[in-house]
């Protein structure tokens, strides 16, 4: 994928800039170059690209904060449709003990696509089963390929079926396998720079999958690299239920006396906090991956999002595995954070502008991307461009509430200036060749 030195986007209906005055720019113009936003205004003249934004609307690329690539392969298995958390696991873990490099490498593809065309720039991933030599590396290769900044974090499951846990024995690991993995990965690709394409993340994958020594010991490693961490905490009422009865305390008591908060913690749902739990994420500063589609589909509630965000918690959003959501769209994941929000507290909860913030800034927040999220001079050139001039927006009164009427598929996608998405259309990749792939591997995995 080549990069054009600079690029103009010229005469956008509006920018939504997300950045700390939250200005709506009409009629306005953005420069990137070398990879970031050097100037915005409007009449601006430019001898790079030139890219025509009349009647769109021009926003931060998007941020998702939670996602299982691999599960692109597993949407809407039968037997897992109409499942619970825990029951819907079950249905599933023997299916991805299947999965191989391939698998992993190619339903990330089709995951990450997915993601760019609703206008996501940065995502995160959570990647807890290695069967058959699959690496976390056969998934960077793939965000590598595609062109999106990623994050992806190294998963981990260790108590199996016969110690108690959910999980089958077989896609267990050692737990000093697993950590010696996760410092191969930090050294190996994990770079803490400014505009850094790949960070790698620690994330055992839930307090019902790994021991607490493991959950301590991750702590200890990720804080002595300067990584983040991430796991799956008070998902719905089984997850609350197993905390108490295995370990004596709220799933928030447990996280804290592991390590599991601060500014460098980030967790995945969060779906049962209590208002103690939210004042301990406040008051250290501990990010939620809020997933709305994936909660309504495994029917585990409807998070407090609102509290949260009234408390000071830093709430981004996620998209979840593709097989409980079962799509990867991030445009429409931020309006159905915003209708949740209505219909458990009222119209008023929640505007279509702050959800939007949540898919943005409130993602970068909470993955610890001060230089993504906002359209800013010095800010990366993450940027997606939404046509409004179709049948979505029209007769709409204010085409920057997105999240009311308007596309749900980006025009175009710039990350770190490089366009990964023309015209609806993925640029980096040979999509038919790799949908045909995937759904080779996924009617493999019905046999």
């Amino acid at each position: 994928m080549t990069q054009v030195s600079e690029i103009l986007i010229k005469s956008a209906k509006v920018v939504l800039t997300m950045d700390d005055a939250r200005r709506e720019l009409s009629e306005a113009d953005v420069r990137l170059r070398d990879g970031k936003i050097v100037e915005i205004g409007t009449g601006l003249q430019g001898d790079g690209e030139i890219v025509l934004a009349q009647g769109c609307v021009v926003t931060p690329g998007l941020v998702n904060t939670h996602h299982h690539l691999y599960q692109t392969l597993t949407r809407a298995v039968p037997g897992g449709q109409d499942a619970l958390l825990f029951g819907w696991l079950q249905t599933l873990y023997p299916i991805w003990s299947r999965f191989g490099p391939e698998e992993m490498n190619i339903s990330a593809q089709i995951g990450l696509a997915e993601l760019a065309l609703s206008g996501c720039t940065l995502t995160s991933d959570h990647l807890y089963l290695y069967p058959n030599g699959a690496r976390l590396d056969d998934t960077i290769e793939a965000a590598t390929e595609i062109g999106l900044r990623f994050h992806p974090t190294r998963g981990s499951m260790s108590i199996g079926e016969s110690d108690g846990g959910l999980p089958p024995d077989s896609l267990v690991e050692n737990e000093a396998a697993i950590l010696n993995d996760t410092i191969r990965l930090i050294d190996a690709h994990h770079d803490a720079s400014e505009g850094a394409m790949v960070r790698v993340g620690v994330a055992p994958c839930s307090p019902f999958s790994v021991s607490r020594e493991l959950m301590r010991d991750a702590a200890i490693l990720a804080r002595d690299k300067g990584v983040m961490l991430h796991t799956h905490l008070a998902e719905n009422e089984e997850d609350i239920a197993y905390s108490l009865e295995k370990f004596g305390c709220r799933p928030g008591q447990y996280a804290e006396d592991l390590g599991w908060t601060g500014e460098d913690v980030w967790h995945a749902h969060c779906v049962k906090l209590d208002g103690q739990e939210i004042e301990l994420f406040a008051r250290s500063r501990t990010g939620v991956a809020h997933c709305p589609c994936s909660n309504c589909r495994l029917g585990s509630g409807i998070a407090p999002v609102r509290q949260m965000r009234d408390a000071g918690v830093p709430v981004g959003l996620g998209v979840d595995g593709s097989a409980s959501n079962d799509a990867g769209n991030l445009v429409a994941e931020a309006r159905q954070a915003m209708l949740l929000q209505r219909v458990s507290r009222g119209a008023d909860a929640m505007s279509a502008r702050e959800a939007l913030e949540i898919a943005t800034r409130g993602g970068a927040q909470v993955l610890g991307r001060t230089d993504c999220g906002q359209i800013a001079v010095g800010k990366r050139a993450d940027i997606a461009i939404w046509d409004v001039s179709g049948i979505e927006a029209a007769g709409s009164w204010d085409p920057a509430a997105l999240l009311l009427a308007g596309p749900t598929r980006v025009k175009h996608l710039f990350v770190e200036g490089r366009q990964v998405v023309r015209d609806g259309r993925v640029t980096t990749i040979d999509m038919p060749r790799v949908i045909e792939r995937q759904n080779a591997l996924a009617l493999a995995l019905m046999g």
